[in-house]
């Protein structure tokens, strides 16, 4: 073990750790939004109890994400500075416009939002949480859009001079193919999650205190979030077998390494089961779909599909001696743990619906424990679908133009970087206990009883008295 090794660990559990709280926010904002929305335009206090009630349980995962998002960017110059030194002209720009534009955006309109009840005319009110909502959006664009530069580097040359990749075209670099595709995949997979929790926590009120006052309440939420949830799956599939078309041209290894594919094949089949050597190296038994992987990789079901060893071939032709392939067992298991969580979090989505026919209660026990494990399944299949982009791409940190071994703080010890490590370990165990206890504990406490206030009219000043303070 090195500092490289300790460092690989410790950004890839800070990044799966933060993004546990990345689509939950970018969801639950626009839900929380449209709930505030049907208030406004209805009337009706059971959507502005759902307001309050889903609002606070945004605003407690907010926080969290901002805490450990501010780590995530710090490791670019502590661990990771060469790095930082190579594509930093390039990456640093999205970055930057993330944080002076949409975070500003998404801080500034949720602080207005949290204290704006009773102060703001409802309409100017409704527009932060709309404003805090397109803001963390935005922001995850931008973080798209760096991110996926890494994948397939566009809009820049390397100075030969410097050594450095200087940005040459930054429309290129936001209009990348694979971040206008990687954008609505992710969005997609943040309003599963955050549709989820929406059916968990009516689920659960429904089941454990039938005779609630607040049942219409409930009774709403659990059919919105099953639907959100069920569209959200159905762009998913749909956006992901168009990013699997991009990844094939952009990133052919990923792909193979996807499928533990190891000989090129036209036509090409889905691997259901594949069972390697331990290395990973090579096919021992699999269970196929025939001609799947190449209608899924190229939108032809004869199209051909390059596997590990030849591509292995062409990379050391093309960049030198060395191994080009990623951890196979990682790649193929992460995959299909991606798909397979969010397609049972679709299922139990179904199943609420299902309960809820022609107007009757959802009951029992086992309904009851599958929808309080249906938000962890999108967040495992959200976690998975990262480990599998990021790992995929190993051993490149920038796909063909730096491995990552190349971009590691030279300076930095094993003993920092292990002390590090340990302490944001530590630091994320805490506060994950204070985030899961936060949420429990106000999502048993049910939506809040409202007695909607004289808010401040915002139609008609003229007949308001001037107050003047001497």
């Amino acid at each position: 073990m090195d500092a490289l090794d300790v460092a690989r660990w410790q950004f890839g559990v800070t990044t799966v750790y933060h993004f546990l709280f990345v689509p939950l926010t970018i969801g639950l904002s626009v839900l929380v939004a449209i709930l505030q929305t049907l208030w406004r335009r209805t009337g009706d206090e059971k959507y502005l109890k759902l307001t309050k009630f889903f609002g606070k349980l945004f605003l407690i995962n907010f926080a969290m994400g901002v805490v450990t998002g501010i780590v995530q960017e710090f490791q670019f110059g502590m661990n990771w500075s060469d790095y930082s030194r190579f594509v930093g002209d390039i990456f640093g720009a999205p970055l930057a416009i993330e944080a002076l534009v949409a975070f500003f955006l998404e801080s500034t309109f949720i602080g207005l939002w949290i204290f704006g009840w009773d102060r703001l005319p409802r309409r100017l009110h409704l527009a932060c949480i709309w404003a805090a909502a397109i803001g963390s959006n935005l922001s995850a664009y931008f973080i798209l859009a760096a991110n996926s530069f890494m994948q397939n580097p566009v809009g820049y040359w390397v100075n030969p001079e410097t050594g450095r990749a200087e940005l040459t075209d930054f429309v290129a670099v936001l209009t990348n193919k694979v971040a206008l595709i990687t954008f609505p995949h992710t969005i997609a997979g943040a309003f599963l999650v955050a549709g989820s929790l929406l059916v968990s926590v009516a689920l659960w009120h429904l089941i454990r205190r039938p005779d609630n006052a607040d049942t219409p309440a409930y009774r709403f939420a659990a059919r919105f979030g099953s639907w959100v949830t069920l569209v959200s799956a159905a762009v998913v599939v749909i956006t992901g077998d168009i990013q699997g078309k991009i990844m094939t041209q952009a990133q052919p290894m990923k792909m193979a390494a996807a499928e533990g594919f190891y000989d090129t094949e036209s036509p090409a089949s889905f691997s259901v089961l594949t069972i390697g050597s331990l290395d990973g190296s090579r096919e021992l038994f699999a269970i196929k779909i025939p001609y799947l992987l190449s209608y899924l990789g190229t939108g032809d079901p004869n199209g051909t599909v390059h596997g590990v060893n030849d591509l292995q071939a062409l990379y050391t032709a093309q960049y030198g001696p060395g191994s080009y392939t990623p951890i196979i067992p990682v790649t193929y298991w992460s995959f299909r743990f991606m798909i397979g969580f969010g397609l049972a979090a679709a299922a139990i989505a179904l199943l609420v619906l299902w309960s809820q026919r022609k107007g009757r209660t959802p009951r029992g026990t086992w309904l009851l424990r599958a929808g309080l494990v249906m938000p962890v399944l999108p967040l495992l299949a959200n976690s998975f679908g990262w480990i599998f982009t990021e790992m995929g791409r190993q051993p490149w940190i920038v796909f063909g133009e730096m491995l990552t071994r190349d971009g590691v703080s030279r300076s930095v010890s094993l003993g920092e970087v292990l002390t590090s490590f340990a302490a944001f370990t530590i630091i994320y165990a805490v506060l994950a206990v204070v985030e899961v206890k936060l949420l429990i504990r106000y999502a048993k406490a049910g939506v809040p009883d409202v007695t909607p206030a004289s808010e401040p009219d915002d139609t008609d000043d003229t007949d308001r008295p001037l107050a003047f303070a001497y």
